[in-house]
Formats: C-alpha cells, structure tokens, sequence
C-alpha cells in the first residue's frame, strides 16, 4: 500500500495490518531514494505488533507505505493534530 498526503506537524498516522509490516513515513526526496535502493530517512520500521503510531515531525506531504506480505488486510487512518 502507498498513500501519499499532505499533513501537519504533530498529526499521527495509524497503519493496522492483519500480519507483521514495514510501515514508513518517508518525505517525497526519500522515498525517491528508497525506490532506487539508496539510503533513505524514514519514519516508522517493521511491527510486530499493530497498529503501528507514527507521529509526522513537521508539515508537508508525506507518504505512507506499507510493505506486507500477499493476503493481508489493512487499514490506514490520520489522527489530526
């Protein structure tokens, strides 16, 4: 899953996923990098358990991704500040 969005500093985004992911927060720069397979900053990482709270440290437009395996249900919502 990929959600690319436009959110404030302090907003909280919240990833539920029915198995293990990845989830990253990641700004347009980085996830450019991260497609290539260079180094990339992100927020978030891999859960064990879910759902996963990531706070976004400043405004601007952020994407979402999810990285989880075939099958799984998800669901993604925004807590605004």
């Amino acid at each position: 899953m990929h959600s690319r969005e436009y959110l404030n500093g302090g907003d909280v985004v919240v990833v539920n996923c029915t198995h293990q992911s990845n989830v990253l927060v990641m700004d347009d720069s980085n996830l450019a990098a991260y497609q290539r397979g260079a180094s990339a900053r992100y927020y978030g990482g891999f859960y064990k358990r879910l759902p996963a709270r990531i706070p976004v440290p400043h405004s601007g437009n952020w994407n979402i991704l999810l990285e989880a395996p075939g099958g799984a249900r998800y669901g993604m919502s925004v807590i605004r500040n």
